[in-house]
């Protein structure tokens, strides 16, 4: 490899750094992505990957800007168009993109799919692609930063951006603490194949254990997501699939129908905040600043968010001739993302508290509540625009 000095090296080339990347060589910069292993080449035979994002409109948008959607709906992707929710038959919330005049609410996108995509438009751009490449040393440089890789090779940058998930390496090397627990859930998830195809809604039924949800994939396929305490979960994940479906028809509601587990995978659930997502020539994206219960699928949504900002931030400090890479300019980007995914973080949470409980008064209010949100109007359309980051 030739050149070693860069505008930009991203640490991380999953489905939030490979779009970081890809829209700042759109706006010209010079940019490097460290990423530990190449995608996959896509196989249309292949199960689905039982990871799967729930890809909102805002998101599928900036997709489009980076020339990349085509190529996910080339491979396999499917919309969505309603979402329901209920704990009693009688308190069921629906939400319906022809309420919001959208075409669909988003698309459930598996991440090998989407990253994959990703990964080719960065091959047809002026970026560096050095993988499989892993980090072993950072130190400040000349006002940015210089990396050593576990090969020998060093690196210098002028911004510094870790988009290396929930436990970021970028992080910790900086030295950049986090706040956050673990919540005394873990979560399952379920590829199943369905009788008949999935449709376009996707739905979630509150228990006192955790919601159960199911996620339409293409053609027959679906994800189903299992909430339960992490001893359940583990007792689920030591289970052969034909014994797993068997305990999936006890407690998932009927309207699932008939189907057949192909495979399952499990974690726990954990709230991480950075303190801090900047430093001088250096910036924290997606999971790297911030984890959130997975209960809404917005977890890649505010990586996008996140992208979104930094690139605005970073280009208009330029076309300003400032010092974009400085912290002055970074601390804008910051003010504008902590907040608000501190307040979805903490709006996930107060859903999660609110439905994982026995208590009747809560049972009683909480679906009340439900019934009031079906019937809201406005309101309602405005919390579905705030969750699709309208």
């Amino acid at each position: 490899m030739h050149q070693t000095q860069f505008d930009v090296v991203v640490v991380g080339g999953g489905m939030v750094g490979a779009a970081l990347a890809s829209g700042l060589a759109q706006q010209g910069f010079q940019v490097a992505v460290l990423e530990r292993e190449v995608p996959a080449a896509f196989n249309p035979e292949a199960p689905p990957d039982i990871r799967i994002s729930a890809i909102g409109c805002a998101s599928v948008d900036l997709l489009k800007q980076l020339e990349v959607w085509p190529a996910v709906q080339q491979m396999r992707c499917a919309p969505y168009r309603k979402l329901e929710t209920w704990e009693w038959q009688t308190a069921r919330v629906q939400f319906d993109a022809a309420s919001l005049g959208l075409p669909e609410l988003g698309y459930m996108v598996e991440n090998s799919v989407l990253q994959l995509a990703l990964w080719q438009r960065l091959q047809q751009q002026p970026v560096t692609l050095l993988a499989p490449a892993k980090l072993s040393a950072l130190q400040q440089h000349n006002g940015g930063w210089q990396l050593t890789l576990e090969d020998g090779q060093t690196l210098t940058t002028r911004l510094l951006v870790g988009a290396d998930g929930a436990n970021s390496q970028v992080r910790q090397l900086t030295g950049i603490g986090i706040q956050g627990w673990n919540y005394s859930q873990s979560c399952m998830l379920i590829s199943v194949e369905l009788e008949h195809a999935t449709g376009d809604t996707t739905w979630q039924h509150f228990t006192p254990e955790g919601p159960h949800a199911l996620l339409p994939l293409f053609d027959r396929w679906a994800s189903l997501v299992w909430y339960d305490s992490p001893a359940r979960i583990r007792q689920l994940q030591a289970l052969t699939p034909e014994q797993l479906q068997k305990e999936v028809e006890r407690c998932f509601p009927p309207r699932l129908g008939r189907f057949r587990v192909q495979q399952a995978a499990s974690f726990p659930l954990v709230r991480r905040h950075a303190n801090r997502y900047v430093l001088p020539g250096l910036a924290l994206v997606g999971d790297a600043a911030h984890t959130i219960n997975p209960l809404a699928g917005q977890g890649v949504n505010l990586g996008y968010r996140d992208v979104d900002a930094l690139i605005e931030v970073l280009t208009a400090a330029r076309n300003q001739a400032e010092d974009w890479s400085s912290e002055r300019v970074l601390l804008r980007y910051q003010r504008q993302r902590q907040k608000d995914n501190l307040l979805m973080q903490s709006g996930m949470d107060l859903f999660y508290f609110a439905f994982s409980n026995r208590l009747p008064p809560l049972r009683v209010l909480r679906n009340v509540g439900l019934m009031a949100a079906e019937h809201a109007g406005v309101l309602k359309r405005h919390a579905l625009r705030y969750a699709l980051g309208l």
